[in-house]
């Protein structure tokens, strides 16, 4: 079992992590398309980021499974400093095609990072709360979640106030400075055994077998692919380019969004509580519904084109609420579907899907918006909600552990 001491470690080091995670994605995207890359190449930038996500989370479960949290976590902070140094030697001069190879490798080990913490944080409060407690779960799963993203969101406004301040290179120091700090923190005050099972977590069981699970999973991948393929690149190139917002505009703009949207993950468990409805396959099913409906319109607003900026912006502010909701729901819904000994192998799987509809938007993001604008990014958005709303008919109406 966790202790509520080990936990607070865990997951105040995964803050500290998610800062800088969101400060280097506006530090990255800032910084070289004032450099002049195009939208499809900073999409390239963070391909790999968000592929070794997928490979991370599969095989992190079980490597947490085996050799315990700490191990996890402490990797995730090491790969994070490593890659946060090894931009710092980025050349401006390199061919576009060097650049975009360098950034990309660099990418890839925060991708590893960030998915190592997360699952590890995620993994701890399985562990921490009695079994059957889905309410105190649900509670404490939300808190997580929001916090971290409200956190992701004051990264990006930090992003852009350092590359101001200090610029690209001195920006990425102070970040890796910071995080030297924490791993030391965590090394000191983490049990080496922490989330360790004690039978032996064979290879072949990284692949879920519970069919609940399988359907979240694929929801899920849907769900981020839904919000990343408009939302990475698309939706700020279109505050600078369209609307012809200044940097500090748009970091301030999309730090405002994520740290609100962070803010109602949070309070999810309070919002649902005043509909007097219990958190099932049932509820995530018309609170996707909603998000198909709110990304029609903006949709339908663009298409049509009757003030666009506005529809955009703050049509952005009611998906953003919709979104976190669901995105709450499924994070809570994968720990009710786990046992206790499963958790890490399913958490990994989850985030794997996760990750992969993070790929897949990003990708898309750059190629639909080089192609046909922000429309397209969000013609392309609408069918992945779709797709997720059609596979949360496959989830349970009861909450309890499967596998």
């Amino acid at each position: 079992m966790t202790t509520t001491k080990h936990y607070a470690t865990i997951t105040g080091a995964y803050w500290a992590f998610t800062l800088t995670d969101g400060a280097l994605r506006m530090l990255v995207l800032l910084h070289f398309y004032t450099l002049g890359y195009t939208a499809f190449e900073i999409a390239l930038l963070f391909l790999l980021y968000e592929f070794f996500g997928i490979i991370t989370n599969l095989v992190g479960g079980w490597v947490a499974a085996r050799l315990g949290l700490r191990v996890t976590l402490l990797t995730g902070l090491c790969l994070q400093v490593i890659a946060l140094s090894v931009l710092t030697q980025f050349d401006p001069s390199w061919p576009m095609w060097i650049g975009v190879a360098y950034v990309m490798g660099a990418q890839a080990l925060c991708g590893i990072a960030k998915d190592l913490t997360k699952m590890s944080s995620k993994t701890a409060i399985k562990m921490m709360v009695p079994h059957g407690q889905h309410g105190a779960l649900f509670k404490w799963v939300a808190a997580l979640t929001g916090s971290k993203n409200a956190l992701k969101g004051i990264g990006f406004f930090m992003g852009g106030m350092l590359l101001s301040a200090y610029e690209f290179d001195g920006a990425l120091m102070i970040m890796a400075g910071g995080l030297v700090l924490v791993l030391i923190a965590s090394y000191v005050l983490l049990p080496a055994h922490i989330g360790q099972v004690t039978q032996k977590v064979k290879f072949s069981q990284i692949l879920s077998k519970s069919r609940d699970i399988n359907y979240l999973s694929a929801a899920r991948l849907f769900l981020f692919g839904s919000r990343d393929t408009w939302f990475v690149v698309g939706l700020p190139l279109f505050l600078a380019a369209t609307l012809d917002w200044n940097h500090t505009q748009v970091g301030a703009y999309m730090a405002a969004w994520v740290i609100a949207y962070g803010s109602v993950q949070a309070c999810a468990p309070l919002v649902l509580k005043k509909s007097n409805h219990e958190p099932n396959g049932a509820l995530s099913r018309r609170w996707t519904m909603a998000l198909l409906v709110v990304t029609l319109i903006i949709t339908g607003a663009v298409w049509i084109n009757v003030q666009p900026g506005l529809a955009v912006v703050y049509g952005l502010i009611v998906f953003g609420f919709v979104f976190a909701v669901n995105s709450a729901l499924h994070s809570y819904l994968i720990l009710a579907y786990s046992k206790t000994e499963h958790t890490a192998l399913n958490v990994g799987f989850y985030y794997m899907a996760n990750a992969a509809g993070r790929l897949t938007g990003t990708l898309l993001s750059g190629i639909t918006y080089q192609w046909g604008g922000l429309m397209m990014c969000l013609m392309v958005s609408s069918a992945f909600v779709a797709a997720s709303w059609a596979l949360s008919f496959k989830l349970p109406n009861a909450t309890q552990s499967q596998t």
